[in-house]
């Protein structure tokens, strides 16, 4: 299977052909995956439809080696967590193929990263190592040639020194920073900004208390003099990400897709509107599960859109993208 297969979809009905094949791929190649779904006695071979597949539980990546490849690793990538807590592990023998989404995933809904200076504030994920987010975005500070991008980490005086002058010289600003360090800047500074997009990555880190998403964003919208503020969807087991330009509402790239499951009956895919568990078909994730139920809870809409609604509560909390309701 090509690597740049995942990319080129130009239909439903190509999205819909591609994850049938990966799946019958990975039944065959992911030990895990294959040993999953002989527990529950499916027949590969009847699946028809992408409502019809079973999607691997997240914590499976905690526990288990998922790889779809018996080529070398070339990248692990580690989650989040606090002292104690057993991280999920995400072995990429391929991290092209991540770079190739993140890249063309931010283009599709941005337009080209050497459009814009990238100002990080991501410390909490710059302390660790193995962050998925840190090397995306890392890889954004590179494309974007130009010398005030960077990680400021907590160097908040040059941060909003910079993005006062850049936003009043029209330049395309994208700041990007967990919930916490956006907080700290506009403990101290407050800005009416024009030309900068301000996304959080979520997660106080239990460095402040938890918000709700509208409480957040009123606070980020006032301090930085802006009218929405955009988000991003990913986690360490995803090669993809998902982006909200405002309001909470997630929109995925063409090779990536969000379903939402029964609480009580992990099989069954609820309709557009109805709450349940998020599963998500992640197309890049070709080398080890691209169908990951995951532990948040959220709701579909006909176009496509999502939104996240917060979490189970027997799961961990895990640092990325979420916040706790």
């Amino acid at each position: 299977m090509k690597r740049s297969t995942p990319f080129k979809l130009h239909s439903i009905q190509d999205f819909n052909k591609i994850t049938l094949d990966i799946f019958r791929f990975q039944a065959a190649n992911n030990l895990v995956y294959k040993t999953f779904l002989n527990h529950l006695k499916v027949d590969v071979n009847a699946i028809e439809r992408i409502e019809e597949i079973p999607f691997l539980p997240i914590q499976f990546f905690k526990s288990h080696k998922i790889i779809s490849s018996k080529s070398p690793i070339e990248q692990t990538f580690l989650s989040s967590g606090t002292t104690g807590m057993t991280q999920s592990k995400h072995y990429v023998p391929d991290v092209a193929i991540y770079e190739e989404s993140f890249t063309k995933a931010f283009q599709y809904f941005y337009g080209s990263i050497e459009n814009y200076t990238v100002l990080a504030l991501l410390p909490s994920y710059l302390e660790r190592t193995g962050s998925s987010l840190i090397y995306m975005v890392n890889n954004f500070i590179e494309k974007s040639n130009n010398p005030k991008s960077g990680f400021y980490l907590d160097n908040l005086d040059e941060l909003a020194k910079n993005l006062e002058k850049l936003d009043r010289k029209g330049s395309k600003i994208l700041l990007i920073g967990v919930s916490f360090a956006l907080l700290d800047l506009l403990d101290t500074y407050k800005f009416n900004l024009k030309n900068t997009i301000i996304m959080e990555t979520g997660g106080m880190k239990g460095k402040r208390k938890e918000l709700i998403r509208e409480e957040l964003h009123n606070i980020l919208c006032n301090g930085f003099g802006v009218s929405e503020i955009h988000s991003e969807y990913g986690m360490t087991e995803l090669l993809s990400q998902a982006y909200s330009k405002g309001n909470g509402v997630f929109e995925c790239p063409p090779w990536m897709k969000i379903l939402a499951r029964d609480a009580e009956d992990a099989l069954t895919i609820l309709p557009e509107g109805k709450s349940g568990g998020i599963n998500v078909i992640d197309l890049a994730n070709i080398n080890s599960c691209s169908f990951i139920a995951t532990q948040d809870l959220g709701k579909t809409y006909k176009n496509g859109t999502f939104e996240v609604l917060g979490r189970f509560d027997n799961s961990d909390i895990r640092g990325c993208n979420l916040l706790v309701l």
